[in-house]
């Protein structure tokens, strides 16, 4: 069993240890920067991510975030989590934690009343996953070193660049943990 951290500061936590439990693995919720130590793998959960990108400041993660990135430690990112691994954002805001080598647009498909329900079809699985997009951000550019994994009318929603994984959708607010096992695969076989 390997144990996968969620960053607890703000956002979709809850519902993140509940799948990571679903799936058969352990979940830890981190508050500490020192945490990080203790854990295979961690999950940037969705939520607002300008006010979590100040948390992780006032909490001091940012750069051991950013060593447990260089141990080679997988990082999983949705919604507000794909826009703080970004290496650029489409607005004026710097970028937060600059781990994966994408553009990220904020509210890629609109406010609150714009969310929507679509089915995806993801690299890698047989049936399609229903990818629920709350506030969704959008990758606008990805470089050659980035998979993408799914798109959404044309834009990208969900990819992978060595040991970092992004979705603009909330798996885990589905009952579906077939993305979740995407995260596990990362850190139980590593191919970077």
């Amino acid at each position: 069993m390997i144990t996968i951290g969620v960053l607890g500061l703000q956002g979709a936590v809850d519902e993140h240890m509940n799948q990571v439990k679903s799936a058969g693995e352990q979940a830890v919720l981190v508050k500490k920067p020192e945490q990080l130590g203790d854990i295979d793998g961690l999950i940037i959960p969705g939520g607002e991510s300008t006010t979590m990108g100040k948390l992780m400041d006032h909490y001091g993660f940012k750069e051991p975030i950013a060593a447990f990135y260089k141990q080679k430690k997988p990082i999983f990112g949705t919604c507000a989590g794909m826009v703080l691994v970004a290496k650029e954002l489409c607005s004026s805001e710097a970028p937060h934690l600059e781990l994966m080598d994408i553009t990220v647009k904020r509210n890629g498909f609109g406010r609150q009343r714009e969310s929507f329900e679509a089915p995806l079809l993801i690299k890698g699985m047989d049936d399609p996953f229903q990818g629920i997009f709350i506030r969704a951000p959008l990758a606008v550019r990805v470089s050659e070193n980035v998979e993408v994994l799914a798109s959404f009318e044309e834009n990208i929603v969900a990819a992978r660049q060595e040991h970092v994984l992004i979705s603009a959708f909330h798996p885990e607010l589905t009952e579906d943990n077939r993305f979740m096992q995407l995260f596990i695969d990362m850190i139980k076989n590593p191919v970077y």
